[in-house]
């Protein structure tokens, strides 16, 4: 498998993560988006948003970073850990993809752009959101231990980056107990690897 990758892309990160505790290994391919590359004739047949990452295998290419944690989930997860078989499970989970899309990228992800990168966002907003966001994973971090389930599942890779990273945003978490000791559970699995910290571009899917 090869990863088109940005290394400070928290969505190419969450795949990273997931290879990583699935024990895949892989081929990265570093994407300079200085210098245009994921807007290329090359990488647009490969992703014509032009955005990382993208998995290829074979003749399969995969890309959004949640397309690509349940096509690895279903690749090479035999044991059913990550995604569940049952559809309530399977619901619980996709309701955090949403979540991925929506709060996180919007809340602690934006707010991280304007401050390491000048993204030109209202930071206000971002940091705004990224609260509503943890107050809600607080909620539900009270009463399990994972977001989706007892153990954890594709929905806290999905998740687990940008808030791990929010700090980075001038998102505070030390209001969010729940939320510190969830990091630190993820942080804990066999097999995880750490969200690199960097003043550089970035481009997220």
């Amino acid at each position: 498998m090869k990863l088109y990758d940005v290394a400070l892309s928290g969505h190419a990160h969450r795949v990273r993560l997931m290879l990583s505790l699935l024990n895949q290994p892989y081929e990265c391919v570093p994407v300079d988006l200085r210098r245009g590359e994921h807007k290329t004739p090359e990488f647009l047949r490969m992703n014509p948003f032009g955005q990382v990452p993208v998995l290829v295998e074979g003749d399969t290419v995969v890309h959004d970073s949640n397309a690509i944690l349940l096509y690895l989930a279903q690749r090479f997860d035999t044991e059913r850990r990550w995604w569940p078989e049952a559809p309530a499970a399977q619901a619980a989970v996709q309701a955090w993809f949403s979540v991925a899309a929506g709060l996180v990228a919007y809340g602690p992800a934006a707010a991280r752009l304007v401050t390491l990168f000048g993204a030109t966002l209202n930071a206000g907003e971002a940091i705004q959101r990224a609260h509503h966001l943890l107050q809600v994973m607080e909620g539900v971090l009270s009463q399990r231990a994972f977001l989706a389930a007892a153990t954890p599942t594709l929905a806290d890779v999905a998740v687990y980056s940008y808030v791990a990273a929010a700090p980075e945003g001038n998102v505070d978490l030390s209001a969010y107990p729940q939320v510190r000791a969830w990091l630190a559970r993820m942080e804990a699995l066999p097999g995880f690897v750490a969200f690199p910290r960097s003043p550089v571009g970035l481009a997220a899917a």
